[in-house]
């Protein structure tokens, strides 16, 4: 009796990668309504050349900004993440766990919740707590034009035949190019959004920039 003959699939099945695109197409969604209903039909060049005296509405456009940036970067990186600790994997909520883009964007919201709010805790606490909101808009500006180059990262990682593992390293010195000069923006930002004092400035940049990232590196890799 003929044996029968091995058959092997071919068929390669694509990775699923709608739920990049669902998250991308909200974050414009959200920029679309920023632009048009919180800034007023503000064009692009407006918005970013604005000054503070002039802008209305900062808060909900820092909110949604932060929103914006929180989910391109956890899309981004949440691919690279080892694992997700057994600790938060043991965790189900109505038959659900995290995989590793929501312990991702867990990690990523704490980040910039600690990190806001001992900003403002910052500055009240050298009695310049009007220099807080100057602050946060200043910022929104520059987190406004990352969250464009995330959004333009996410495509390319997901969507185009590349490396993961070569491009990481282009990755990491993209990001740290991307701290240094926004501690830079920071510093001599014409708006002054940094305390006067120099030891003042010190102490932001080493407990309210890098502490708290090494924080989100510890709590992502290791």
């Amino acid at each position: 009796m003929p044996s029968s003959p091995n058959y092997i699939n071919h068929v390669r099945i694509p990775e699923n990668n709608d739920w990049v695109i669902f998250i991308l197409i909200g974050c414009i969604f959200l920029y679309v309504f920023m632009m048009n209903i919180i800034e007023r039909d503000a064009s692009l060049k407006d918005f970013l050349l604005q000054k503070y005296f002039d802008a209305s509405n900062n808060l909900p456009s820092w909110i949604i900004t932060s929103c914006v940036i929180t989910l391109t970067l956890s899309v981004l990186i949440s691919q690279y993440i080892p694992v997700v600790p057994k600790l938060i994997a043991d965790l189900h909520v109505l038959g659900y766990q995290l995989n590793k883009f929501g312990y991702t964007l867990l990690a990523v919201i704490f980040f910039y919740l600690i990190k806001s709010t001992l900003g403002y805790l910052f500055y009240q606490s050298i009695g310049d707590g009007k220099k807080w909101t100057i602050f946060y808009f200043t910022s929104t500006k520059f987190y406004f034009i990352l969250s464009f180059l995330l959004i333009i990262l996410c495509v390319t990682h997901y969507y185009f035949p590349i490396d993961r593992n070569k491009i990481f390293p282009y990755y990491f010195f993209f990001f740290s190019f991307v701290f240094i000069f926004k501690v830079f923006f920071y510093l001599f930002h014409k708006n002054k959004i940094l305390p006067e004092k120099w030891y003042y400035k010190f102490l932001y940049i080493c407990t309210l920039q890098i502490a708290p990232l090494l924080l989100l590196w510890k709590l992502l890799f290791f």
